[in-house]
């Protein structure tokens, strides 16, 4: 029986590597954090410095249960992958910010 070495993985292609966003696209994004005075208008204010035309009314807010935590879904024009990488970046960098999925 003749042994077959183990195959090399190769890198993988540039079609396999980019993105299965197509940009531009409306792109939500959720943030989560505690519920204090000022966090919606600071998401709201770092949704507006990359997406200009974003849309105030999009904002969709939700409380815990116990009304400690308030996540906030923000639906952001998305035009490439650097954009989005640089609003979850700063984002989840905010003192107010918990989370960002």
């Amino acid at each position: 029986m003749a042994h077959t070495p183990p195959s090399i993985p190769t890198p993988p292609t540039e079609a396999a590597s980019s993105s299965l966003i197509s940009y531009p696209c409306q792109f939500p994004i959720k943030v989560m954090g505690l519920k204090v005075d000022g966090m919606v208008s600071a998401i709201t204010h770092i949704a507006q410095q990359f997406d200009p035309a974003f849309d105030v009314s999009t904002l969709e807010l939700r409380e815990s249960k116990g009304g400690k935590y308030l996540g906030v879904t923000l639906t952001v024009n998305a035009t490439s992958r650097e954009q989005l990488d640089e609003i979850y970046r700063t984002l989840s960098t905010h003192p107010m910010v918990k989370v960002v999925l």
